[in-house]
Formats: structure tokens, sequence, C-alpha cells
């Protein structure tokens, strides 16, 4: 027997394990928490590491079992499936070390870092699922793993965010659900297929397919925080920076985005959706949800509410390119779930630092910063500059495919929407640079904790150190053999050539 074939399941054992064992651990076990948490990180990103080789050399993995009569659980690893995987076990390694060091001393921390594995458990199960049935049910336990993290510190906003998040994320399950079901019945099938499973339906049936379409995006929008379902996100900013990190750059927007590219390539197929007219809308969706974040972003002086909205906007360029129905946009939205990734974890890593290191939580709070805390400013400016799509970091590789793309396709006002989220992202973006490196600092901070001759604890300041540095990285090296850019075309490859 090839064991390879069951590295799916192992993929989710590797933290499901760590995760119900930690929940059982009394507070005082620290070292054996932290044990499990990085031996589970560290174990999942080798047996990733070891999907990735072999599917890129055209090894099959693939795990079955029965559900229910003609209905099956699938665990699949195929490249778009490795795309996302990877990503979220990168991402898990470097928060999980954020994570010790910014809940160190704090209660309630074997409760956390169970719920933190369930959370990305969930999220690696929902990138291999083979199938729309198994999907829902991972995307379901990322709600229901999310929702003690959101409510983590058990104040009043804390609940009252949880509450909300849970409503949103409920009514977008109970839409997908009555979609899968439609679909089934209509089709018989919810295999995840290249060029999806639907072009060959009778034409008779393409008003209920496009029913169907709005309802999936509809339940997979609201996680994805399009416009006007993303009232949830800001509202989840109460969280623990290492939450909103995990919301916004490894977990559960990506999950939305990740649905809608499944929904859009390998149910229905992107030729089969343009035909059906459902590409055009979700290119408008996308494009107001683009500027209403940025236009939100710049009013904020919470610096997390402003990193929030810019989510909203930034994780619509994913939509966006998706939409857009061309090859090279598909690529600019797909490598920018990576590149939205490693500079959005930067940005909340950096407004954790503040907040836990000196108690700014405000924009206006920021002046001079950037001479107290300069390593962390400066993983800052990097995030920032990609953001706004500055060369050579990871988010102009992004925009630049997003606009060749709309080129591609003969929709050049697409051009100026990009121009104009750029404009915005930069005017809300250079203030808070201006200020951290060139104002002047004031006499105190509002609540300044030290750590010696260090601007902060090392565990708090080395991952957004890293995560800039692979942001700045992947662009860089955006033609490297192994780059994500390099991976995506690899995917996309598969859906536009036959």
């Amino acid at each position: 027997m090839n064991w390879s074939v069951w590295l799916p399941l192992l993929v989710i054992a590797s933290s499901l394990i760590p995760g119900v064992i930690i929940f059982g651990l009394a507070e005082r076990q620290v070292k054996l928490r932290t044990a499990l948490n990085l031996c589970g990180a560290l174990l999942k990103m080798a047996l990733v590491a070891a999907m990735l080789w072999g599917v890129y050399h055209g090894q099959h993995y693939e795990v079955r079992w029965a559900l229910l009569p003609q209905l099956e659980l699938v665990l699949r690893a195929d490249a778009l499936s490795l795309l996302f995987v990877t990503l979220s076990s990168l991402l898990w390694l470097v928060t999980t070390v954020y994570a010790i060091g910014y809940l160190e001393g704090s209660p309630n921390r074997s409760r956390f870092f169970g719920f933190f594995s369930l959370c990305v458990t969930a999220t690696v199960g929902l990138a291999l699922a083979g199938n729309l049935i198994t999907f829902l049910l991972f995307y379901e336990l990322l709600t229901l793993a999310t929702y003690p993290l959101i409510m983590h510190r058990g104040t009043e906003a804390s609940r009252r965010a949880g509450k909300i998040y849970l409503r949103y994320t409920m009514a977008g399950g109970a839409l997908l659900l009555v979609a899968i079901v439609w679909l089934y019945t209509l089709s018989g099938t919810l295999e995840f297929t290249p060029q999806g499973f639907l072009d060959d339906m009778d034409e008779q049936h393409h008003p209920a397919l496009i029913m169907i379409f709005v309802l999936l995006i509809a339940g997979l929008g609201v996680k994805a925080a399009l416009v006007p379902l993303h009232g949830w996100l800001p509202e989840a900013m109460v969280a623990p920076a290492p939450v909103s990190a995990l919301l916004h750059a490894v977990a559960v927007v990506k999950a939305g985005a990740f649905g809608i590219i499944r929904v859009v390539y390998d149910v229905f197929g992107v030729d089969f959706a343009t035909l059906l007219g459902v590409t055009g809308p979700l290119v408008i969706l996308a494009a107001i949800t683009i500027l209403y974040g940025s236009l939100r972003a710049l009013f904020q002086d919470d610096l997390k509410r402003r990193l929030a909205f810019s989510t909203v906007s930034q994780v619509a360029y994913i939509t966006l390119g998706v939409a857009i129905a061309g090859p090279i946009a598909a690529v600019g939205g797909m490598v920018h779930l990576v590149h939205q990734g490693l500079m959005k974890i930067t940005l909340f890593f950096c407004a954790g630092n503040l907040a836990e290191t000196l108690g700014i939580h405000k924009v206006s709070e920021m002046n001079g910063v950037g001479r107290r805390m300069p390593w962390t400013m400066a993983a800052f400016t990097v995030g920032a500059f990609g953001m706004i799509g500055a060369p050579p970091v990871a988010g102009f590789i992004s925009k630049w495919y997003l606009g060749m793309g709309a080129l591609e396709m003969n929709q050049g006002w697409l051009i100026l929407i990009l121009a104009a989220s750029t404009l915005m992202n930069a005017a809300y973006f250079l203030p808070i640079l201006h200020a951290a490196w060139f104002r002047e600092p004031p006499d105190s901070w509002p609540e300044e904790r030290k750590f010696g001759d260090k601007e902060t604890a090392w565990a708090l300041l080395l991952p957004p150190v890293v995560t800039a540095l692979l942001a700045l990285a992947v662009g860089l090296l955006a033609l490297a053999p192994f780059s994500p850019l390099a991976w995506v075309q690899f995917v996309v490859q598969r859906e536009f050539v036959p």
C-alpha cells in the first residue's frame, strides 16, 4: 500500500490531534502546550512540502469515504488546493509563534490554542475538499472554531462582535447549503472538476443555475467580505491580534475567496459562467467592494479598523481577478491570495506589537513611533507599500497582472478602479508612515511596557519581520521556479489550456 495517498488526511490530523489534546491541558502546562503547537505546525509544513513536490511531479493524492448514498467526503490535493494549504500552513506556524508571545501570562490559553488549531484544521480541510459537500462541512467548522476566538477576551464588545459574526456567517452557510442541495438535485454530482461540470446541462436549467450561482456567491461572499456582506469584519477587530491576523490572512476571508475561485473554475467553469452572464455582475460587485473598502479605510482612526476595511478592499482583488475570466487576470487574482496574506498578516502583527508594547490603538497616536519601535515599523512599512502596490513588494505583482488581465479581456475601465484604489491605499497608509517616521514622538506613550534594551518581546518581533521579508521576497523573486506566481501560473494553465 502506498501510504502517501493518505497525506491529505495526515495534514488535517497534524493540527486536529494537537488541538484536541491542548483542550485537556491545564493552564500551567505551558511547555507541553507550546511543544504540541509548534510540533504540529512543523509537521504540517513537512507534509505539505511532500505533497507540493508530489503534485508538481504528477502524483495524485486523494482520500474518499462514503457519507451518504452516492455522496462522499473527498480530500484531494491538487495544485489549487495546495496554493491555499501552503499559505495556511506557513502562516499558521508564524502566527503560532506570535500567539505564544502575545498571550504569555494571560488566562484561558489552552482554550485559545485548542480553537486556534481547530480553526487551521478547518481551513486546511476546506482547501483540500474535493467536492462541495466536503467544502461545506469544513466551512461550517471554520465558523464554529473561529467564534470562540473572536469572543476570547470575554468583554461586552467581544461578545457583541461574536454574535454579529455568527449571525452573518451562519446566514451565509445556510445560503450555501441551499445552493449545494439545489445544485445536486440538478446535476447529480458535487465533484470539483477542472473547467467545471455543468457546461453540458440542458439550456432549460440555465435560469436555475444562475440563481444557484447567486446563492453560492452570497454564501461565500459573507466570509470573503464582499459589500454589503462585510459588516462582521470591522466589528471582529476587538479580537486579540493573532486572531485578527488569522481572520484576515490565513483563514476566514481567504476561505470565502478560495470558495469563489472553486465555484467559478471547478463547479461552473469559467467559459460556462461567462456564457451564463454571471461573471460580469461579479466583476462589478468586486469593483464596488474595492472602492468601498478603500474609501471607508480612509476615515478610520482606529488602526485595526483601518486595516479591516483595507482587507475588505484587498480581498476583493481576488474575486475581481477570477471574474474577469481571462488567464492573466486569474493569475493576478489567485496570486493575491498569497500576497495579500503575507502583507496583511505583517500589518496585523505590527498593530498587535504597538498595542501590546506602547498601548497604541489609533493612527493619531503613532507620531514618532518609528524611533521607539524601528523594526516593527520597518515591517509595517513593507506591508503598507505592498498594499499600495509599490514595487518590488508582492502587491505590485498582483496589481500588474490584474491590470494587464483587464486589458487582455477588453475591460480597460478596470484600470481606473485599480488606480483609484491605489491612490486611496496610499492616502490611508502614507500618513501613518509619515507620522511614524518623521513626526516627533510624544513625551510618553499611552501604556508603555519595557522589554530591556529590545523594542518588544522577540516572539512578537520575529513574526512580522519574517513575513515582511517574505512579502518582499515573493515580489523580488516572482519569476523564480517555486514562487507563488510560478505555482499560480501552473494552476491557471489547467483551466485555460485544453
